[in-house]
């Protein structure tokens, strides 16, 4: 597609902006300067419940909504940011109560409930570290998360519990209590109701000195080789989320914001919690699934102005016959922001002739915290491009050279390793248990992102790849290993390997080829009973939507399953370097 530039050229909208001179600001930005920003702890420190809560119920915003909840079944709940005050020290009370200490892991496994977003202030108040989980897992994808986080508490609900956590108890000998936010009694010692405890806890906490490294957040990242790692935030994290929310979102305290990403991946922690709540907004949670006349009817009858989302969800909107401004009106509408995977043109363009504004693609991975690169309103969009570092980061292509050093690639056009300048508040600190794995993520003064793009004569990054075999499906994260160790359970499976196929729709899905034991068939009946054997214990939003059986998989000679191969043929793309392939 020839490239193209998007300006907003009305003057009116471009001089409310936060951010109104991208140039000017990146020159002068400081990381230090965001000090006066935050109030800080009466008892010293820096928390993250505090500066997006208590320092906003404590004052002139104490009766504005924090939190419009919007239930499936049409049921709407509204809490003030005064009353978000209260419910969130209620729970730190409960947790503290029960024994949970600074740094202890809880887990937060649930649908889209207040109580889910009330926690997550609660566990943060207490100084414990929020772990969250995304509903749709497996109940494998949930154990070895939990395994590896060292999970003492987890807050869910009775069905969740029920179908995906009590029938491997005796695996998580440490997980003290379980707290169901729908269980008007107590199951055992163990499985506590939490509206019981919720009545009896206090509503006034005080926030113990929290010191800014302190752990705050361990959000789970797949790798292609082993299993799920523990990637470590901190408290200041806040500093990334607030200049993020004020000049790739430009939030304003006026605003009604809506996330559509769940608060089981990072991105519905970082920006459906943290950063709207940062600036006073109003956040809108949705507990409903994709819908399109009920999306469209919440940005209308909401009067949302910011709106975040994900590619995914704008290309179906996008193979849908409604022409959104013929039927609603979205007038309130400023700012349309996208996150999960690129963001292919077609989109950016359907968002100017539909919603008379352009979508803004932006870059950011679970390890950094929040939005490193993005197309900003104040800034001309190019289509198809991640758009520029946002103030303070400070962006690169480079060469990994054999002997461990870094060349940055200056040569515009020409791609290499997306890497970046260590030290933004949000940058993580740590894979947890894992410190070599952490060490091998930065070489030559940079950190290696794992994703290949190249820097145009303008400044803008635009995204190639990945590096390594993630699989980026619905905006969700997929490690090839995973979905391999799950289905090499089944017994008639001898080898897998998993790829992500190119889909129009949900940018990609997960491909396995299957290598059979001897005495079985490799029939469709069997492709059937091996997608649902992987959707029983990953969860569908994880499991393969294609098997193809193959009878040899391609192997390096150790014995490693080449997957480059495997998409290679998928794709008919050139096989490339084969001298490590089995004979």
């Amino acid at each position: 597609m020839e490239e193209k530039r998007i300006r907003k050229d009305n003057e009116a909208f471009l001089k409310q902006l936060n951010m109104t001179d991208y140039e000017t600001t990146y020159e002068h930005f400081k990381w230090d300067d965001l000090d006066k920003v935050f109030e800080g702890l009466p008892s010293g420190g820096l928390n993250i419940a505090h500066e997006a809560i208590d320092r906003h119920a404590n004052g002139p915003l104490a009766d504005k909504p924090a939190l419009i909840w919007l239930g499936e079944d049409g049921q709407e709940r509204i809490f003030t940011y005064a009353q978000m005050k209260k419910e969130s020290a209620k729970f730190a009370n409960v947790i503290k109560t029960l024994g949970f200490e600074k740094g202890e892991r809880i887990y937060t496994l649930s649908t889209r409930l207040p109580e889910l977003y009330i926690g997550a202030m609660g566990i943060l108040k207490n100084r414990s570290v929020m772990c969250p989980l995304f509903s749709q897992f497996g109940p494998e994808p949930i154990l070895q998360r939990m395994q590896r986080g060292d999970a003492k508490g987890l807050l869910t609900t009775k069905r969740l519990y029920e179908k995906k956590i009590a029938p491997q108890l005796d695996a998580l000998p440490d997980l003290r209590y379980i707290l169901l936010i729908d269980a008007e009694e107590d199951v055992d010692e163990k499985v506590l109701s939490l509206p019981s405890l919720m009545k009896k806890a206090s509503d006034t906490f005080e926030i113990e000195s929290t010191d800014p490294e302190d752990m705050s957040l361990l959000h789970f990242t797949s790798g292609t080789t082993g299993m799920p790692k523990g990637v470590i935030h901190v408290h200041k994290a806040v500093y990334t989320h607030w200049v993020t929310g004020a000049y790739v979102l430009d939030l304003h305290e006026d605003d009604i914001y809506w996330c559509t990403a769940d608060p089981g991946w990072v991105t519905g922690t970082s920006y459906g919690i943290i950063a709207p709540w940062l600036h006073g907004a109003t956040n809108i949670v949705n507990e409903a699934e994709f819908d399109a006349e009920r999306w469209y009817g919440i940005l209308q009858d909401y009067k949302v102005n910011v709106w975040y989302t994900a590619p995914t969800a704008i290309r179906r909107l996008m193979r849908l016959d409604i022409d959104p401004l013929e039927r609603f009106d979205l007038s309130h509408l400023r700012v349309v922001q996208s996150v999960g995977e690129p963001l292919n043109p077609e989109a950016v363009i359907w968002g100017v002739e539909k919603l008379k504004m352009p979508i803004h693609d932006n870059w950011w991975q679970t390890e950094t915290g929040g939005i490193m690169i993005a197309n900003y309103p104040c800034m001309d969009v190019k289509p198809g491009s991640m758009g520029k570092p946002l103030p303070g980061i400070v962006a690169a292509v480079v060469r990994q050279n054999e002997d461990g050093s870094v060349t940055e690639i200056t040569e515009a056009g020409k791609d290499g390793d997306l890497a970046l300048k260590p030290g933004w508040p949000s940058m993580f600190r740590g894979y947890l248990h894992n410190e070599e794995k952490y060490k091998n993520s930065f070489a030559g003064g940079w950190y290696i992102s794992g994703d290949l793009a190249y820097r145009d004569e303008d400044g803008y990054f635009w995204f190639v790849g990945r590096a390594d075999d993630i699989i980026k499906t619905s905006g969700h994260m997929v490690g090839p290993f995973e979905v391999e160790s799950a289905l090499m359970e089944h017994p008639a499976v001898a080898e897998v390997g998993v790829i992500g196929k190119p889909d129009p729709l949900i940018g990609q899905l997960v491909k396995a080829f299957v290598s059979l034991k001897s005495g079985y068939a490799p029939d469709e009946k069997l492709k059937r009973e091996l997608i649902g054997f992987a959707r029983k214990k990953l969860g569908a939003a994880v499991a393969p939507k294609e098997i193809e059986f193959q009878e040899d998989l391609p192997k390096t000679r150790s014995g490693k399953i080449m997957r480059r191969l495997l998409k290679a043929r998928e794709l008919g793309l050139p096989e490339g370097d084969t001298s490590t392939l089995e004979k």
